[in-house]
């Protein structure tokens, strides 16, 4: 067996289990020659694709502008005060605005559920897969696809062994969901920074699955936002939709509606603030276990630098570069389009 692959392997097994997010873009893309490696640069982050999109191979992987492969669930900084390099203290802001980073996952409009998996080194993009099938969101009238650009907050963990004293169910065993509800679409694997506006409580078969509303910075009406009752005044109707776009995205699969705590209602900026804190001292403690069980996370860390955990460059650039080359786009099937109409 040669070096590298026998560090490959090794790192593989480093990771057992990590976070990964994949979006499948339905437009197809210029073709690039299989020796190329495409490259969407964002403010900070850049995004590596590989893998044919809308194929069961596609990733999208994470890297800073110097060229170092990270995870978007371990080594983005939650906080944007915060730095992520060890020693580095944190940015001084003249605002008192509490700012967070958002990793994209899922583009407004789009269908394909891209998500962050539990189960590969890096925690890139892909899109989830279930009975060997690609998953997309169905469109119900009048929703198409998701209607929010959705995402996750790096850094944090719903801890599926702590039962919530708001819901009094355990955490669904990934990173805190984000609705950003500005005006920009975005793309997939765009870092950008929000301020959070409130909070809803989605119990998801059973599992505590918070959705936390968002306003990306950079929106003309971010200003304008500050609450979840702001929201209500200047976006009239948008929370009311999103409660019926979780009630309801399932039931094309056959499952019943989804249910919430608190009656469906959003709770406010503050208690959406110390939900986010405390799925953050989850993610603390996960990655500086000393030993990890199977349906564990193992992470690649590097703003932990005491971490257990923490892998090489090399070792992060070794994962990458044996995944498949980035290829020409997969056709979608029609039937993604296709609206569904639900008696009220």
């Amino acid at each position: 067996m040669s070096m590298i692959m026998r560090s490959v392997i090794n790192t593989a097994a480093k990771f057992s289990a990590a976070f990964l997010y994949s979006q499948s873009s339905r437009k197809s893309k210029s073709f690039v020659s299989a020796a190329s490696i495409h490259l969407r640069k964002m403010v900070h982050y850049l995004t590596e694709q590989r893998g044919r999109p809308n194929s069961t191979d596609y990733r999208i992987y994470l890297k800073t502008s110097d060229g170092k492969y990270i995870s978007p669930f371990h080594d983005i900084p939650l906080y944007v005060a915060d730095e992520q390099e060890c020693g580095v203290p944190p940015k001084k802001f003249k605002t008192n605005e509490i700012l967070f980073n958002m990793v994209v996952e899922v583009p407004r409009w789009s269908n394909a559920k891209m998500e962050e998996t539990t189960k590969e080194p890096l925690n890139p993009i892909k899109q989830d897969i279930k009975k060997g099938k690609l998953r997309y969101v169905a469109n119900i009238f009048p929703h198409k696809g998701y209607i929010w650009n959705y995402g996750a907050l790096p850094q944090t963990w719903e801890d599926p062994n702590h039962t919530d004293k708001e819901t009094t169910c355990c955490g669904d065993n990934d990173p805190i969901d984000v609705c950003e509800i500005g005006s920009k679409v975005c793309v997939t694997g765009q870092v950008i920074q929000v301020k959070v506006l409130g909070i809803l409580a989605l119990i998801d078969e059973g599992e505590t699955d918070w959705k936390v509303i968002a306003i990306n910075i950079e929106d003309p009406d971010a200003s304008s936002l500050n609450s979840i009752e702001d929201v209500r005044k200047i976006k009239p109707g948008h929370l009311e939709a999103t409660v019926d776009w979780f009630k309801k995205y399932k039931i094309p699969d056959g499952k019943p509606e989804n249910r919430f705590a608190f009656n469906g209602q959003f709770k406010d900026k503050d208690f959406a603030i110390e939900v986010i804190k405390s799925t953050h001292s989850y993610w603390k403690a996960l990655v500086m276990r000393k030993k990890m069980k199977d349906d564990e996370i193992v992470c690649q860390n590097s703003s932990l630098c005491d971490s257990p955990f923490k892998c090489s460059d090399a070792e992060a650039s070794a994962v990458v570069h044996t995944a498949a080359e980035y290829g020409e786009p997969l056709p979608v099937s029609s039937e993604v389009d296709k609206w569904y109409f639900l008696a009220k």
